[in-house]
């Protein structure tokens, strides 16, 4: 349904720092990455935007560093959205037809789809997806694909997200305001999904664990459907506050320490060790002890962990995940934190890498958990792009076939035109419609 040269592009909108991505989907159904960008965030924090300016600058910078090394031009982006005024919530709506035998297409799908947002929101919410996870037709539950079955009523039980209008819009206008227009936005735990989880792991039963700078992202999945959506309002930054206020320390200085030394799990071996940091303004270095240094990590991280344990006991799928948890983000990469992840939960755990999508020849740099919901929303973009061109597809086939039945007669023109030239295309025969209408007109005047 996409031309082979068509280039999607997605921006990353995060609290520590924003990425700029452009690819395309090759031949193999692998994704090029044809422009990366990743610059710090500013005027973003825990997913909302606190300042206009600030963001579109940081926004700027990141597409033009995509842009610049190969020329390209982005017109249109897809946008994650995440932040703690994001909110889930399960609804069924329902549809009837006038027999039996009525067959359901998937016009009915989209019906029933928008049905849902009819549903009633608190002031200032909006309905950011309605993501269909089972069908019921005449009372026979726990159908996937509907279409082509037969049935009175119809009936759709979907999983929604809720976000605020507000948080989105300022979101849409710091892209607009760098040039670029937001084709959609996409909740940022299911881009993240798409690029690190397995469709085996969807079946069984898995947990994705996003760990971003201000938020946690957390999306439940089993029998392949999304059971569950949330946004925990901590992230990697919690962390890095926490050093920074008991040593009392710049905020580099401690995000320094906890990317080079820190570890979610106090080590016996490191007792004893002192890490020293260089004084400001002539003063001595300070010396801090190692062990100290993982406590203060560990007390944090297992605060997020119980946080990421309710949610899952939230979904109703406690018992059904045999894939256990998946964590990406920037997070992930905090040493230990898979022992300390399976040792709270009681699961396996495996760090998401999204090599899985990618063209081999990707550079390690991209391929990497942070720039997981990234790759993630270069997925989707493709997924939605996609479905629209199939959709649009399904509008022209039926005009086109209401028109053909209402004008027998041009019917078998068209079908005799399709003997004498070679595979014609629906354009030709549309092109030669209209030529012997207004020549018809013609003959009048």
């Amino acid at each position: 349904m996409i031309d082979d040269n068509s280039i999607i592009a997605a921006i990353d909108i995060g609290t520590t720092k924003i990425v700029a991505l452009a690819g395309k989907k090759n031949d193999a159904g692998k994704f090029e990455i044809l422009g990366f960008g990743s610059v710090p965030s500013k005027g973003i924090k825990r997913g909302v935007v606190l300042n206009i300016e600030d963001t579109v600058q940081s926004i700027k910078a990141a597409v033009e560093k995509a842009c610049s090394p190969t020329g390209l031009r982005l017109n249109e982006v897809f946008v994650g959205i995440a932040g703690q005024h994001i909110k889930s919530t399960k609804t069924r709506s329902s549809i009837s037809f006038e027999s039996f035998d009525q067959e359901i297409s998937e016009t009915d799908i989209q019906n029933l789809t928008e049905k849902v947002y009819d549903i009633a929101l608190e002031a200032g919410e909006e309905i950011l997806h309605a993501i269909p996870q089972s069908f019921i037709v005449d009372s026979e539950v726990g159908i996937k694909h509907p279409v082509g079955m037969s049935g009175k009523n119809l009936e759709g039980n979907f999983h929604v997200v809720i976000g605020m209008v507000a948080s989105a819009n300022n979101i849409k206008k710091c892209v607009n305001r760098v040039g670029l227009a937001v084709n959609s936005l996409i909740l940022e735990p299911i881009a993240s999904a798409a690029a690190v989880l397995t469709e085996d792991e969807k079946e069984i039963g898995v947990v994705l664990v996003d760990i971003g700078g201000g938020t946690t992202d957390v999306a439940v999945f089993h029998d392949s459907i999304i059971q569950h959506t949330a946004v925990i309002p901590i992230g990697g930054n919690a962390i890095t506050n926490d050093i920074k206020q008991t040593y009392t320390i710049l905020e580099r200085q401690a995000e320094e320490l906890k990317k080079q030394y820190g570890s979610a799990v106090q080590e016996k071996s490191k007792e004893g060790v002192v890490i020293s940091i260089p004084g400001l303004k002539g003063r001595k270095p300070r010396e801090l002890p190692l062990n100290e240094l993982s406590y203060i990590i560990q007390a944090r991280m297992e605060e997020i962990l119980h946080a990421i344990v309710f949610q899952i006991e939230t979904s109703g799928c406690k018992n059904k995940l045999g894939a256990g948890i998946v964590i990406c983000g920037g997070g992930s990469l905090l040493k230990n934190l898979r022992q300390l992840c399976s040792f709270i939960t009681g699961m396996d755990v495996r760090i998401g890498y999204p090599n899985e999508h990618l063209e081999s020849n990707v550079v390690d740099s991209i391929n990497q958990p942070q720039f997981a919901t990234s790759i993630g929303l270069i997925m989707k973009g493709y997924e939605y792009i996609e479905e629209k061109d199939v959709k649009s597809k399904q509008v022209y086939d039926k005009l086109l076939a209401e028109t053909s039945a209402g004008d027998p007669e041009n019917d078998a023109d068209m079908e005799e035109q399709d003997e004498q030239e070679e595979r014609p295309g629906i354009l030709s025969k549309w092109k030669t419609k209209f030529s012997q209408l207004f020549e018809e007109d013609d003959t009048k005047f």
